[in-house]
């Protein structure tokens, strides 16, 4: 069966190896900064007890599926641009559409229960460690993480499943859906009809969840009196709604259209953007903006210095 043997070809840009190259190093550099600041922001978050709060229990998550988002398909990526060899196994390809779908899935529902802490942390203060306890976060994030789960073994089989008649070369980057729909030999109307209903529970609901908490937000700040307190609610809840601005605005572009709509080649940029740009810049996002990041930081490295002149 020509579904289950054989290699897919990842086209990518291989007809224009001078911007392959180009992108090799861009995206190993982007990879490498990944890494460091999605770890850093994790172990920042458990080694400072002032971290320890809902907030940064959401972000910890987030950081450690930026980096599992990544690292589900760069390595492969990086191997493909760096060699004339361009195939991935059918395994290979289907474990790498999986975690895709998998892993946005749940970001996006992660970043909607993100907005739902800040909601409470501004509209209801004095109640908020009481309503945000560590039974109902640690809930939230399950619910978020088995969404995600679900609505990837929906869709991963039935996109891999689809008849190619022995067509396997992916005009993308990575095995992403709307690259493999397009490969198809038959009408894909039905299949995209299903991801197009599970995109609007997935990807739309949790996005209408976050403007209609923001719009709650917007009217708490607008009747705190102190500048003060405005610009500090504006700081995290600004940092939150940049990473939001970033991840939505891609994932709606590419999933919300049918699979045939898209310009091809603008398909692969914006796939590169949130598999790559939007990981690494939610880690700066959060610390540059965010006053406890850095001193979190500042602790933890005046902390070592003074220990190793100790020593």
């Amino acid at each position: 069966n020509e579904s289950t043997q054989g290699n897919f070809i990842l086209l990518g840009f291989s007809d224009r190896p001078h911007l392959e190259r180009i992108l090799f190093v861009v995206i190993l550099i982007a990879y490498l900064l990944t890494l460091v600041g999605n770890t850093t922001i994790i172990l920042v978050s458990r080694l400072d007890p002032h971290l320890h709060t809902p907030m940064y229990f959401f972000l910890t998550h987030l950081s450690f599926l930026d980096l599992s988002f990544t690292t589900s398909s760069i390595p492969q990526l990086l191997y493909n641009l760096n060699g004339h060899d361009k195939t991935i196994s059918y395994t290979g390809c289907a474990i790498q559409l999986f975690l895709f779908l998998g892993l946005g899935g749940v970001e996006c529902l992660l970043l909607a229960v993100m907005a739902y802490d800040r909601f409470v942390a501004v509209c209801k203060p004095l109640h908020y460690m009481v309503i945000m306890n560590p039974q109902l976060c640690l809930g939230l994030v399950l619910v978020a993480w088995g969404c995600g789960v679900a609505n990837s073994l929906i869709m991963s089989p039935m996109t891999l499943w689809l008849p190619r008649c022995g067509y396997r070369k992916v005009d993308h980057f990575l095995c992403e859906m709307p690259a493999l729909i397009r490969m198809a030999c038959v009408n894909t109307a039905a299949v995209e009809g299903i991801a197009f209903i599970l995109a609007v529970g997935i990807v739309l609901s949790p996005l209408v969840f976050i403007l209609v908490s923001y719009g709650y937000i917007v009217r708490a700040v607008l009747s705190i009196r102190s500048s003060s307190g405005r610009h500090k609610v504006f700081n995290t809840c600004g940092s939150h709604l940049t990473v939001v601005s970033l991840f939505y605005g891609n994932i709606i572009y590419m999933y919300m259209q049918p699979g045939t709509s898209s310009s091809k080649d603008q398909g692969k940029f914006l796939t590169l953007f949130y598999n790559i740009v939007t990981p690494l810049l939610n880690p700066l996002i959060y610390t540059l903006r965010n006053k406890e990041v850095k001193g979190a930081l500042r602790r933890l490295v005046l902390g070592n210095l003074d220990l190793k002149k100790r020593l």
